[in-house]
Formats: structure tokens, sequence, C-alpha cells
């Protein structure tokens, strides 16, 4: 069984690429010319080189493949080109189904994101029945998702079999972009996040989402969409936790998410201005204006999904950050 999966080198493909060779099967990972390759090092897969915006190179990598994992995407707040994010996450997208129904692949499983995913006015957590309209999302790389998800379910009504999956917000070894998020333990583990928002988070460990995506290929239903997430906590309680890992006081001064606004268009402003980049964006404050709450209950009866403690995910990640020496001042 030989399986195609495209954004291989990255956080969660790399991952995905880990859980499919424990299941005896043959990885073939398109990999961009210029992509960091790290994570795959030591893995006995094949890697070849093409691009989502390069149709012509998914043709070749989908040839004689039972099963394709499309994970790659362009996962950018505050991108200075939004159309980048488009054309990769959203033409991507359309390319690759297409290669994947010219080559005869069995089954897609298209890895989305809960960025898509409705979040309830009352506070609970969202769902795939979730209300939700492109109206919703905030900023381009959910814009972008949410239109790429639209893509994969009109494949599958045009008689593809197409299963999504809809990561929350993943955490652990071989983050090595890395995410936003993985920014935002390291930034904890090393002691520079002093304050929090009232905000809070799904975090699973990345390896749960991996066997997520592997049992979508194999119980999920078409043109469905599933949920792969671990533990809703708040911010306080991440940064808290990672405290305690590494040994530190938990940040206490809390700021409201307004005040951090003003901050992140200075800090656009300079990034443009001076070529360089900004870790705090306009789009990644106005998306801690909500709690990023969701559930897994749909995946975990359909699907047989479970997942670990945060707790572990985060322990994980900061293990991995150490043995990296990502942690050192």
């Amino acid at each position: 069984m030989r399986a195609l999966l495209t954004g291989g080198s990255g956080f969660v493909g790399a991952a995905v690429a880990r859980a499919l060779l424990r299941q005896g099967w043959d990885v073939r990972a398109l990999v961009r010319p210029s992509a960091d390759r790290r994570n795959l090092h030591g893995l006995s897969l094949e890697v070849v080189a093409g691009d989502l915006n390069d149709p012509a190179s998914l043709a070749p990598a989908a040839h004689a493949c039972e099963a394709l994992f499309h994970v790659a995407a362009d996962y950018r707040l505050g991108a200075r080109n939004p159309q980048d994010l488009y054309r990769t996450n959203v033409e991507g997208t359309r390319s690759v189904l297409a290669a994947a129904r010219a080559a005869g692949v069995r089954r897609v499983v298209y890895t989305s994101s809960v960025a898509t995913i409705g979040i309830p006015a009352d506070g609970s957590p969202g769902d795939e029945t979730t209300p939700v309209t492109l109206a919703d999302m905030i900023g381009h790389y959910k814009r972008s998702k949410f239109l790429a998800e639209q893509v994969a379910r009109e494949a599958a009504r045009a008689g593809s079999s197409v299963v999504i999956v809809n990561p929350s917000t993943p955490v652990g070894p071989g983050d090595i972009k890395p995410t936003p998020t993985g920014q935002m333990v390291r930034d904890a583990a090393r002691g520079r996040m002093p304050a929090y928002v009232d905000t809070g988070l799904n975090i699973v460990h990345v390896d749960d989402v991996a066997a997520g995506h592997l049992l979508a290929l194999q119980h999920g239903r078409d043109g469905e969409s599933y949920i792969l997430g671990g533990e809703d906590l708040s911010l306080r309680a991440i940064l808290t936790e990672i405290a305690r890992i590494v040994g530190r006081r938990p940040p206490r001064v809390r700021l409201p998410a307004r005040a951090l606004l003003p901050v992140a268009f200075v800090a656009e402003a300079v990034a443009r201005l001076t070529g360089g980049s900004t870790r705090i964006t306009v789009e990644g404050v106005r998306l801690a204006h909500k709690r990023m709450f969701f559930s897994s209950a749909k995946a975990s009866r359909e699907l047989g999904y479970q997942a670990r403690p945060a707790v572990q995910a985060l322990a994980d990640a900061v293990t991995w950050l150490r043995a990296q020496g990502l942690l050192r001042s």
C-alpha cells in the first residue's frame, strides 16, 4: 500500500508520515524543493520534489498511490500578500484533488482546520454542526481554509472519496518552523510571556492528530468532516502548565486583548518597513477575542478517535525544544 503525503516535512505532515510507516505503508512525501527536511531525516520513505502551485508536479507524485493525505498548507497570520494563501490553500487543494482523480487514488484525506468551525455565542465548544459562514472567518488564513474545505466537499459531491479532518491546536515534537502555537510554547518555556489575555485553545498532541488521519482514512464517511481535538484550556492554564514543566513562575498579569490591537498594528507596520517579521499580528489579536474550544465527540463516535491529556502534549513539546537546544537564553 502506497500513500502520497503532501506537506510531509511539516509539523503535522511528518507526524502523519511516522504514523503511516508504523502501520506498514509505503510513503511518498511531496516536498517543496526549498523545504526544511529535518523532520524526515531517518524515515524510510520516498521524497519527491513538487509544489501545490505547480500542477504538473502533482500527477507523477500521485501515480500508483492508493491513498492521498493532503496536509500541506500555507499557515501564516498577517501574511503580507494574502493572495499567496488563496493560491496555495484553495487552488492548490483543487490541483491536488484533480491529480488524485486522474491517478485513480482510492481515497483522499484532506487536512482542514478548526479555523473553519463555528464558535457558539454561549461559549460552549464548537462542533461540526455549529452554523458558520465565510463572513465569520477572521483573516485571510481562515478564509482560505474555509474556501479550500468547500473545494474538498465539492469533490466529494462529484463522486470522489474525500474525508475532511479538522485538527484543533497541535502541540508536540517536530514543530521546526515553528507554528504560532509552537512559538508560544517556546516563549513561555523561556519565560518570555510575562502576561496573558483571556482566551483559550483546544490543545491536542500532534501524534494523536496523525492517528486521527489514519482513522479517517479507514472509517470516515465521504464528504464528512471530523474535529481532531484534545482538551479545552484557557491561555492562563496553558502558560501555567508550561511554567510548571520548566520550573518557572507562571504569568500573573492579565491584559485585555483590545489593548494589544494598537501594538499589533505598529508591529506589522514596522515589519513591512524593515522587511522583518512580527510575532504579534492584527489577525492573531482579533482571534484572541474568542475562546477556541471544540468537541471531538463525532470523531470519537464514528472513527474511534482518542486524545491524550493536553499536559502530555505540552510536556513532549518542551522536551523536544530542550533537546533541540531551543530553550537556551
